[in-house]
């Protein structure tokens, strides 16, 4: 007989609450969990195709070790006796620079992720660390940090209370969200415009969410941080700012008006190719506006001035009273998150505490970028980076000109991929380590919860028991731990959840702010429960969180409504712990305890900006696309998820199709600064005119891969047209929209 199971979808940031079918061992069917606190049934394509995905014939089921030049079949243990053999001597020989680390965007949407890279990082000693935040986020972290001292404090629109929303490069309806995590986010669009709100797009294609607003303004892409500026300087000028308490917490107003001064409407109009008089009434509608809340996402980031477009939405919430109060944009409390603090300075924020060997990238986050990876691997001295451990990650895909990195990675002397894939990267790995599927994982969303537009907090075990020789996501990453570490063989996993559990408490007891200050580490470490190390960090976790029950120590009521793993496992469907709250100031952590709404290194770009506006824009650039049933490179395996609309095209606008010879269906030939691509050509009027659209996450043409359906309909790498010199220097973020190119028709 079918049964069901509850389990939190892992294919975007949504994370919606899915009911799966289940026969056997085998997932037959998935629909949206009615009763989830968060997402109420709602689902979308690549939740319903979670039981394709799961059974993919392409899923690797055993370790793959190169012997002879080949990638073989092993046992697990062999697989790790490999690494340990590889890893500790060429670090005991070249240094631990000498190992790099690459996290894909997947590790975020897997507890195996969140939990066990920082300890993987601290075994290697290694600062070569590159992941997917600078190809898409970071120029929001660097931003959040400056301002509030904290990289990880990112306010979200408050999406179901607000009166105004203004989306600047984003495309929720598509990507389900990003840095919002709001399974629905079309119905709470259109719940907005029910209740008489107003929604905004700015985005250079008019895209379905763009489809669903009340105005959709298209300027000309990488422009944001000169319309940003600009309606922030109307703010000033026509006195329209009223930050309201927010004035008592922040400094650096007063400078803010000269800072942005030249970036007056008219001033900018043309390098954003719109009319300053409508520039002027956008920002008088969001200052009018009972509540309002900006909020920007890839289209404004992955661009030259990603980091001040960042910067410049947050200033626009404060200059309007908006930032941390409902109907604003807020910050989220997860229940996995740090106890909240006494306000007071912090430690601050810094960029740039070391750089990179080859080209001196500053350290941003403790990452830095990944456009500079092949370089490092490349480049002969002390230090290049001989050894790579990815996880999650296909860069060669990912990130700028693949056919260099490509390259790189062949040279290397060892490579470990952890990867359910042989795919553009991971063929080129010396010891493959594949995870289950995603049906035989539990799942918490550790980094969602942080920017979800309502607290609340869920648990799913697997829904399928773990097959016979395969080995649980977490224990992988443990495993790998130790083997990187010399210890392989004389410790059992476990030991580095133990390790990591005697850390965090003699922390807590040691903090003088916590109720269990001078507590017995050791004694509260057997209070927790949960079937294996994982889940006893995640106890762990929850007892220290905001919501909590402290092991008791904050007394009875709290003990007995505290959130901890047993009362969660109670509540199979969440926990609902209500609507986001004003918190400021008491996550602010900059050394003046203060929005720093000024900071030198943001006062010290613009002046770059400003130059822009003498610049003559480039007569054709490209911009990226999203589509509903895909998620950068990960589902073109999955033949639900492929086809149709989600197609590998070169959009282009009637109007510039004509002037430059080109026909719906034909090809055309896309160059830039890294090479050039093949395309087949969609002419249509969703795109404005000097604007071409290429999806990312395609080109799944190279051999030695094990991906058969992405295979038959490869598509081009658009990251091939970039050569990786284009970057947002505050961020290290690759510029990866609003790059030039030109266009030749091909027979």
């Amino acid at each position: 007989m079918p049964r069901t199971a509850p389990r939190i979808c892992p294919l975007c940031e949504a994370t919606c609450g899915l009911t799966l079918t289940i026969e056997g061992t085998t997932v037959t069917g998935a629909r949206g969990d009615r009763d989830d606190v968060f997402s109420r049934g709602f689902v979308c394509p690549k939740g319903a195709a979670f039981g394709a995905l799961d059974a993919d014939p392409d899923r690797l089921r055993t370790p793959l070790v190169r012997r002879g030049g080949q990638l073989r079949e092993a046992s697990w243990e062999e697989a790790f006796e490999a690494v340990a053999a590889a890893v500790p001597a060429l670090v005991r020989e070249h240094g631990a620079q000498s190992v790099g680390v690459v996290l894909g965007n997947p590790n975020v949407h897997t507890m195996a992720g969140a939990l066990y890279p920082p300890m993987l990082l601290g075994a290697l000693g290694t600062r070569n660390l590159f992941t997917a935040s600078t190809l898409d986020q970071m120029p929001k972290h660097v931003s959040s940090g400056l301002l509030f001292g904290d990289p990880f404090a990112i306010p979200v629109p408050d999406l179901d209370r607000t009166d105004f929303l203004l989306l600047i490069g984003a495309n929720p309806v598509e990507s389900n969200g990003s840095l919002c995590t709001a399974p629905d986010f079309p119905g709470r669009l259109k719940a907005l415009r029910s209740r008489g709100g107003t929604l905004v797009v700015v985005d250079p294609r008019r895209t379905r969410t763009a489809r669903l607003a009340d105005r959709h303004l298209a300027p000309r892409p990488g422009s944001d941080a000169l319309l940003l500026a600009a309606l922030a300087h109307t703010l000033l000028e026509e006195k329209l700012a009223e930050p309201g308490p927010l004035a008592q917490h922040t400094e650096g107003l007063g400078e803010l008006a000269d800072a942005l001064a030249r970036f007056t409407p008219e001033a900018v109009a043309p390098a954003c190719d719109l009319p300053a008089g409508e520039i002027r009434t956008l920002a008088r509608e969001l200052a009018a506006s009972p509540t309002a809340a900006v909020y920007g996402r890839i289209g404004s980031c992955t661009v030259e001035y990603g980091t001040l477009a960042s910067w410049l939405v947050d200033v626009l919430n404060v200059l309007t009273g908006n930032l941390d109060r409902p109907g604003g944009a807020l910050f989220p409390l997860p229940a996995t998150g740090p106890r909240p603090r006494p306000a007071g300075p912090g430690r601050g924020f810094a960029l740039g505490r070391w750089h990179s060997r080859v080209s001196g990238h500053p350290e941003v986050k403790s990452e830095l970028p990944t456009a500079a990876l092949a370089e490092e691997i490349e480049t002969p001295g002390e230090g290049r980076v001989r050894a790579l451990i990815a996880i999650a990650a296909n860069p060669v895909l990912s990130a700028p000109d693949g056919r260099r990195l490509d390259a790189a990675l062949a040279g290397l002397d060892f490579m470990v991929s952890v990867d359910p894939y042989l795919n553009e990267t991971s063929r080129h790995a010396h010891v493959v380590l594949p995870p289950p599927p995603p049906s035989q994982s539990a799942h918490h969303d550790f980094a969602f919860n942080g920017f979800a537009v309502r607290n609340q907090v869920r648990y799913t075990r697997p829904a399928v028991p773990l097959e016979r020789d395969r080995l649980d996501e977490c224990e992988i990453l443990a495993r790998l731990v130790l083997a990187v570490s010399g210890t392989h063989g004389s410790a059992e996993p476990s030991a580095v959840d133990d390790m990591a559990i005697r850390a965090a408490l003699a922390k807590e007891t040691a903090d003088r702010h916590s109720p269990l200050h001078g507590s017995d580490p050791e004694r509260l470490a057997g209070l927790l429960t949960g079937e294996n190390g994982p889940e006893r960090r995640l106890d762990l976790m929850l007892r220290l969180g905001p919501y909590g029950d402290l092991f008791g120590a904050a007394g009875p009521e709290a003990a007995e409504g505290g959130l901890s793993l047993e009362r969660l496992l109670a509540h199979p469907h969440g926990i609902d712990l209500g609507p986001l709250r004003p918190r400021l100031p008491g996550l602010l952590r900059t050394r003046s305890g203060r929005i720093e709404l000024l900071p030198a290194p943001i006062a010290a770009e613009l002046p770059r900006l400003r130059a822009a506006l003498a610049e003559r824009p480039a007569a054709l650039v490209l911009v990226g696309r999203r589509h509903l049933r895909s998620n950068n490179s990960w589902l073109h395996n999955v033949p639900a998820l492929v086809g149709g609309s989600n197609r590998c095209t070169l959009q282009v606008h009637p109007r510039d199709a004509d002037r430059l010879g080109l026909a719906d269906g034909g090809r055309a030939r896309v160059t830039a600064d890294g090479g050039s691509v093949d395309v087949p050509v969609e002419v249509t009027d969703a795109v404005r005119t000097g604007v071409v659209s290429l999806p990312h996450g395609w080109g799944h043409d190279r051999g030695g891969t094990r991906l058969a359906v992405a295979g038959a309909e490869p598509g081009v790498n658009v990251n091939q047209l970039l050569d990786g010199s284009r970057l947002d220097p505050l961020s290290g973020t690759a510029v990866l929209n609003g790059f030039p190119v030109t266009l030749t028709p091909l027979p």
